[in-house]
């Protein structure tokens, strides 16, 4: 009896994956435990291997197809089984071939409409007005009004990534502009004239009649060019990002901490005996550390921003973002505030190093109260970390340079200090609590050995 391949659930977050491609094609014969397919979450890519030995009797989705988890996407089974009874429905199937295949032009006119995305106000098609209940769910909790929402998943259906778009750059809209801005070719604005930045009819304009990529399209540029899909790492961070400036009141406060004796115990770190197990501990773990232990002080800091409320967290899960060659990942440290130096320092590791190689589960990439992103290897001495919304802050590290501070007797030394950029939400946090967080935090990094025996 042919044996079904399922595309598997990464995660409880993870609603759907997309085929990155097929390492057999029909007609092969696979054993037990073989890869069949690399596929892509919004976080990790994976492979889906054979749950049989036999022949690969069909392959049921394309390269690229966005497909939803526990759904059959191949069959292994012997020569000639029949498998009419797995193969999922045929409008499904080519509806997935047909948005793959869609000239670029067409993507190109659907792409011209700014945020919010129009396409969310669009009712959907006849016949694809399914939505799944963990989208059902999400909705009602954030007053997203689902049956409007055009879905991405499979046949159309509404996903809770939809109703996350939607939510994240939705503009409030008056019925009449609702109305109007369902017909296309309009441009909303994110803040209209009514009340509360509610847009009006007269708020909406046409759109433009050439965007951005055909607008460079007509230049021209000599020399050799080199274009490079958007795959769906680089989307969701890039969605993310723009969602986080355009709905928070972002402040970054910048100051820099006495890093003498984080150096002196690296020093000593590197210095001592194997047996210790502590050569490994670098000046990012000492941050990290120091950063949990801090913000249990500053629970206004270790909270989300949900817009009617604020919620505050006693434990701290910390995030970390790392530079991975799939983009911005950002691994959580599940109960940083009662981790030890040495086991935060290995969780971190273990994260880090399974973010770049694509094999950190997609549950260890979600559930932070409060980032911490450094550049400081990098030699940034400031800048301004973007907020992992709904977080309400995030600390940016920087590099270590000596700078001049006064002595008592009025005479300056140069002292190594470690720039620190505090990003925080205005609308759930005034600018003097965050700046006391920031001054125990540099206190706490000049005297961290204290925290060590707490």
């Amino acid at each position: 009896m042919a044996v079904e391949v399922l595309m598997p659930r990464q995660g409880q977050s993870v609603e759907s994956c997309v085929i990155i491609g097929w390492k057999v094609k029909e007609g092969d014969t696979v054993t037990k435990g073989q890869p069949l397919c690399e596929v892509e979450t919004d976080k990790a890519t994976f492979e889906v291997e054979s749950p049989a030995t036999g022949t690969v009797l069909g392959i049921f989705y394309p390269d690229d197809a966005d497909v939803e988890v526990l759904k059959v996407i191949a069959a292994i089974g012997d020569p000639g089984e029949d498998i009419s009874g797995l193969r999922p429905e045929t409008s499904e199937i080519n509806d997935q071939k047909s948005e793959i295949s869609a000239p670029a032009a067409e993507t190109e006119v659907e792409e011209k409409i700014p945020a919010p995305d129009i396409r969310s106000l669009r009712s959907a098609e006849p016949g694809k007005t399914g939505i799944s209940p963990r989208a059902r769910r999400l909705a009602a909790s954030k007053g997203v009004d689902a049956s409007a929402l055009a879905g991405t998943g499979p046949n159309g259906r509404v996903i809770e990534r939809d109703v996350q778009a939607a939510q994240a750059g939705q503009a409030p809209l008056s019925p009449a502009a609702h109305t109007k801005a369902a017909s296309g070719g309009l441009n909303v604005p994110t803040a209209g004239s009514g009340i509360g930045g509610r847009v009006l009819l007269s708020d909406l304009s046409e759109a433009a009649p050439q965007d951005m990529a055909s607008a460079i399209a007509a230049l021209d540029f000599p020399g050799a060019t080199k274009e490079t899909p958007v795959r769906r790492v680089r989307k969701v961070v890039a969605g993310r990002m723009l969602a986080s400036l355009q709905n928070t009141a972002q402040l970054t406060l910048n100051a820099s901490a006495d890093a003498r004796p984080m150096l002196d115990f690296r020093a000593r770190c590197k210095a001592a005996p194997e047996t210790a197990g502590v050569g490994g501990i670098t000046l990012n773990d000492v941050v990290l550390f120091t950063t949990a232990r801090t913000l249990v002080e500053f629970p206004e800091l270790n909270a989300h921003w949900l817009g009617d409320k604020i919620v505050q967290f006693e434990e701290v899960h910390l995030g970390m973002a790392v530079d991975t060659p799939r983009g911005l990942m950002v691994p959580v440290i599940r109960f940083a505030n009662r981790l030890t130096l040495k086991q935060i320092s290995a969780e971190a590791k273990r994260l880090a190093t399974a973010s770049i190689d694509g094999t950190v589960e997609p549950d260890a990439l979600t559930g932070g109260t409060f980032t911490v992103t450094n550049l400081g290897a990098i030699g940034i001495e400031s800048f301004t970390p973007i907020l992992n919304t709904p977080e309400v802050g995030i600390l940016g590290v920087c590099s270590i340079q000596p700078k001049p501070v006064m002595k008592k007797d009025g005479g300056v030394d140069f002292i190594p200090q470690m720039g620190l950029s505090l990003t925080f939400n205005h609308c759930a946090i005034d600018g003097a609590p965050a700046a006391r967080f920031l001054a125990a935090l540099r206190q706490n990094l000049a005297a961290f050995d204290i925290l060590l025996i707490r």
